[in-house]
């Protein structure tokens, strides 16, 4: 089989447009839980620490300089605001997938659990069935 035709058979099963889509899927929920935590939930917390912008929060390990050639060295810091908002990002995905996961775990179990309808009797056992019913009259 040649390199494109195993491509297009991968490409056009099911699971990779189903991956696809989740990963497209996937990057916009990033942004608008980004978003909520950057725009809605940092600001009220900053808030209650006494006007503290966690955006610029950083302690500064070595200000900034400038070399021998007069070039400007920047500072060197650790930016400690960024890292909460990307910690709270990545908690409330984790979160979020946790409990989508459950809930579709919750429904392939109900579907697993409903009894399936027994199996039509054969054509041998309808007429065995027929013949017990005649021998009962």
């Amino acid at each position: 089989m040649s390199f494109l035709s195993e491509f297009k058979n991968f490409a056009v099963k099911g699971n990779a447009i189903d991956m696809a889509v989740g990963v497209i899927i996937g990057g916009a929920f990033g942004k608008i839980i980004t978003s909520i935590v950057n725009d809605l939930i940092m600001p009220p917390i900053g808030l209650l620490l006494g006007g503290l912008d966690f955006k610029e929060w950083k302690i500064i390990l070595q200000n900034a300089s400038l070399d021998s050639a007069g070039k400007e060295i920047p500072a060197v810091t650790l930016n400690i605001g960024n890292f909460i908002g990307q910690t709270v990002d990545f908690i409330i995905i984790a979160i979020t997938i946790f409990a989508m996961i459950k809930m579709l775990n919750s429904l392939k179990r109900k579907k697993e659990e409903q009894p399936e309808a027994p199996p039509e009797p054969s054509s041998t056992d309808k007429l065995l069935i027929e013949i017990r019913d005649l021998l009962k009259k």
